[in-house]
């Protein structure tokens, strides 16, 4: 895969969580949320990535997760997250919200509330996490 099949899968993701949330299908739709996390910040792991250039061992590996957290690391953004937190309330409760997501989601089940909120904080258009990953992917 490649950057832009990232980019691609983080929007189709949203739209289909949303149908979900839509239907009242909360597990899907939460689950689905935090994987347009997971792809827009493998989009930016991507745009870091040169043609040719042999990849270093670590970043690879840190890359071969579903933890949003050490995927952040991975992008080389975790300086830049922790400055956007810090001015931005609003973008730091969504992150707040969003880093807790987990592949093991898929597991388990999610109120309407826990699906809305994610999804929210993922989606809104200015101080949404997708929103902020796109000036860097």
């Amino acid at each position: 895969m490649n950057r832009q099949d990232f980019q691609n899968l983080a929007v189709m993701r949203l739209k289909d969580a949303e149908v979900l949330l839509n239907n009242n299908q909360y597990s899907g739709a939460y689950y689905l949320s935090g994987y347009v996390v997971e792809c827009a910040l493998k989009a930016c792991i991507a745009k870091n990535t040169r043609e040719f250039d042999f990849h270093d061992k670590k970043i690879v590996a840190e890359s071969y997760t579903h933890d949003l957290e050490k995927l952040v690391k991975a992008t080389k953004l975790d300086t830049q997250l922790k400055s956007t937190t810090k001015i931005n309330i609003n973008f730091e409760s969504n992150w707040a919200v969003t880093k807790d997501w987990t592949e093991e989601s898929r597991y388990t089940t999610h109120t309407q509330q826990q699906a809305e909120q994610i999804y929210s904080a993922i989606s809104d258009p200015n101080n949404g996490v997708l929103q902020w990953l796109q000036q860097h992917w």
